[in-house]
């Protein structure tokens, strides 16, 4: 089962941070959300996605680096925190964390269905 961490600020700290997160987690498998539109297309996000997984995958190629589709989830992400009484002008610091489990949680879905 997926639970939350806080969103990781894509900074120069980001791979030492989640190089930790790695090694006090005994992480195999890193799930890098892909933003696409709902049309299917690429945006300016999906080309920031998809630089980021090329740096997590050269920065740690011991493990398995995949990109799942994040569409809809931080949508599915508001309204979770909504109906946890969650006030939308309160959602902005959890928004993120609980958009990467409904993310995380599908991609793990995912591995079983047969």
């Amino acid at each position: 089962m997926a639970f939350p961490r806080p969103a990781l600020k894509n900074d120069e700290s980001f791979l030492p941070v989640l190089a930790a997160l790695v090694e006090e987690e005994g992480v195999a498998t890193i799930v890098v959300g892909r933003p696409i539109a709902l049309s299917g297309n690429e945006t300016s996000s999906t080309r920031h996605a998809d630089a980021l997984f090329a740096a997590i995958v050269d920065a740690f190629p011991q493990l398995e680096v995949v990109q799942w589709d994040e569409r809809l989830t931080t949508f599915q992400a508001q309204r979770s925190l909504l109906q946890a009484g969650v006030r939308a002008k309160d959602q902005r610091e959890h928004l993120d964390s609980a958009a990467a489990v409904i993310m995380l949680q599908n991609y793990v879905d995912g591995l079983h269905v047969d």
